[in-house]
């Protein structure tokens, strides 16, 4: 059996609406585009969406567009994509970060608002959501905003909203790896702040004003027509794919909670999990991967190098290790399994007992 750590869904709808949208659109900034943000729009339960280039693109230019600037700090969890606080450094600011808690997210009990401190970026990390009152509690306390990294949480909930219309902004990526994508990279920015999304419309398409008037430096960082109407599709299809990764991640949770040896994700009542991945934390991580490896299954680790470990991290901000003792903890023991929505019971239960193999 050969069991890939993820499957991207590209179909009929798909391919004629991509078809159509290259024979009768503007490639860039095409009918196709403000289609589907306006969709997103509603999905999201927002005032506005602006769709651009990446995820990164998406945190990058909501962070221009709140007015940050040079020796400013944004902070945010040590446990993510890099592009998290990569996207602090494009807009010339100065990434802080916070430690994660038991649920894998920041632990808004550690957050620390020093001076300089201009936002916080809370990842939803894996598809589940942070604590966001308390989070929105501190921002509010502090006279801060707050932008959802939600790139890998598409359709999660919080106490019954979805995530990316919780705080001041909400961020979205459709890489080629997550819940939808568009066929290619793309983002999402989503807000109910018409300025910010006003800005963030003229900063994606080069800063301008009209045709060939420009008023702000601005990017080119516009999602195309191709992938808009393929986004489209996807987020028709999005609830489907959602209910079936929260059918395999049940299942997993299943088998695999008397695994000593495995520590799961708890479940928390308040919030609704879209599983972008289902990920285990393991000794052994290593050894564990290549035995699967070796039975036909695939399995990634999201992320074995917390961001402030990174070499140009540790160059740039003299980190050392020991700062941040979960998120490295967590680095070392992370193990992502196989998960998209078309995933077998009988693959899932094949993983598990091999899982149960290794540990005897």
């Amino acid at each position: 059996m050969k069991i890939p750590p993820c499957k991207p869904v590209f179909d009929k709808d798909m391919e004629r609406a991509a078809v159509n949208a290259l024979r009768n659109e503007f490639f860039i900034l095409g009918e196709s585009v403000y289609k589907f943000e306006e969709m997103f729009t509603k999905y999201c339960n927002t005032d506005y969406a602006v769709a651009v280039s990446s995820g990164t693109a998406a945190l990058h230019l909501s962070l221009i567009a709140l007015g940050v600037k040079k020796n400013d700090k944004i902070l945010t969890t040590a446990m993510s994509f890099i592009a998290t606080s990569n996207a602090v450094i494009h807009a010339n600011a100065t990434p802080v970060f916070s430690d994660i808690d038991e649920t894998w997210n920041i632990d808004p009990k550690k957050i620390r608002i020093k001076d300089g401190v201009k936002g916080i970026i809370p990842v939803h990390l894996y598809g589940r959501a942070c604590d966001m009152d308390e989070i929105l509690e501190i921002a509010e306390k502090n006279k801060i905003f707050v932008i959802e990294d939600a790139c890998q949480a598409h359709g999660a909930e919080y106490k019954g909203k979805k995530v990316g219309g919780i705080g001041d902004i909400g961020c979205f990526s459709f890489y080629s790896t997550k819940d939808m994508t568009v066929g290619g990279d793309g983002g999402m920015v989503t807000t109910n702040n018409e300025k910010v999304a006003e800005t963030v419309r003229k900063l994606r398409h080069c800063g301008r004003k009209s045709s060939y008037e420009h008023d702000i430096i601005g990017y080119t960082a516009r999602l195309n027509t191709v992938n808009a109407a393929i986004g489209i599709e996807q987020l028709k299809k999005l609830g489907d794919w959602i209910e079936k990764r929260r059918k395999n991640a049940a299942l997993y949770q299943k088998l695999l909670s008397d695994v000593k040896e495995v520590s799961l994700r708890i479940p928390e009542n308040d919030k609704k999990d879209v599983h972008y991945v289902f990920v285990i934390r393991v000794k052994k991580r290593d050894e564990l991967k290549e035995f699967l490896k070796k039975n036909g299954i695939s399995c990634g680790i999201h992320y074995p190098i917390p961001i402030h470990l990174q070499p140009i991290y540790r160059e740039l901000y003299n980190y050392k290790g020991g700062e941040f003792p979960e998120s490295e903890r967590h680095a070392e023991e992370c193990l992502s399994l196989p998960m998209f929505p078309d995933l077998k019971k009988n693959e899932i239960e094949y993983v598990c007992d091999k899982i149960k193999e290794f540990y005897g």
